[in-house]
């Protein structure tokens, strides 16, 4: 939800999918091309940076978001800078250090850091229907679209669904102690069961009714100034690839 909200109250709203996905493709490239970790490191916070001044989304919701994947990438890290010593050293098993491998490390977190700010900008500023419209016209199968679609609405519907029912239990002091807090989670877990099953029934009937063919459709955001837009994030992909290969 952190995600939409970003996408839909963002600056750059009206700037054109394919433009600020053109953007975002230009980062990976560039984080990925950069010849020295330092430079990868520069392309994620240039990256960052657009994202919360340019775009103007919100530093703390930028953190919030970003937070599961960094700790993703502390965990692989982690994994990356220690090694099992299976009886090598005259003990059975044993953890050590890797120091041979800090060089790769810093490449891999530089590079991760890099692909992640570049994916961060274009969900934090692309609404999931323009990202799907922009999907369609580049040939991407009509199923895997409308599950995206499908999940997209049925994460509106759910989360609703949560809220309504916390805010019915809370009314009655369903939290007011530990017991009744667990007894009301509970509660609350069955009942959003119940409603996603009874849902996921709905639409299954709706796609039998309609034979299971064609696309689903909606209508398209248009945008007056694609072209420009596009035009200026080739410039500032290209800007970016060169910085990244430039930097020592």
């Amino acid at each position: 939800m952190l995600i939409e909200q970003s996408a839909q109250s963002n600056r750059w709203r009206q700037v054109a999918p394919g433009a600020k996905a053109s953007f975002a493709l230009g980062g990976l490239i560039a984080a990925y091309g950069a010849v020295s970790p330092g430079a990868a490191a520069v392309v994620a916070v240039l990256l960052a940076l657009v994202t919360v001044f340019g775009a103007g989304v919100p530093l703390g919701r930028y953190c919030r978001v970003a937070a599961p994947a960094l700790l993703f990438l502390l965990i692989s890290t982690f994994s990356l800078a220690w090694q099992l010593d299976l009886g090598k050293s005259g003990v059975a098993l044993s953890l050590q250090s890797a120091p041979a491998a800090l060089e790769k490390i810093a490449v891999v977190i530089s590079r991760s850091l890099g692909a992640l700010a570049a994916l961060l900008f274009l969900v934090l500023t692309t609404p999931l229907p323009d990202l799907i419209v922009l999907l369609r016209r580049l040939r991407v199968p009509e199923t895997l679209l409308e599950l995206m679609v499908l999940c997209y609405r049925m994460l509106f519907v759910l989360s609703e669904a949560v809220h309504d029912t916390h805010t019915a239990q809370a009314a009655r002091l369903g939290y007011a102690s530990p017991r009744l807090a667990l007894r009301s989670l509970g509660g609350l877990a069955a009942c959003l069961t119940l409603q996603v099953w009874q849902r996921a029934q709905d639409l299954h009937l709706a796609a039998q009714a309609r034979n299971h063919h064609g696309p689903l459709r909606f209508l398209e955001t248009e945008f007056p100034q694609g072209h420009r837009d596009l035009v200026f994030a080739l410039a500032a992909a290209g800007g970016l690839i060169l910085l990244a290969r430039l930097l020592p």
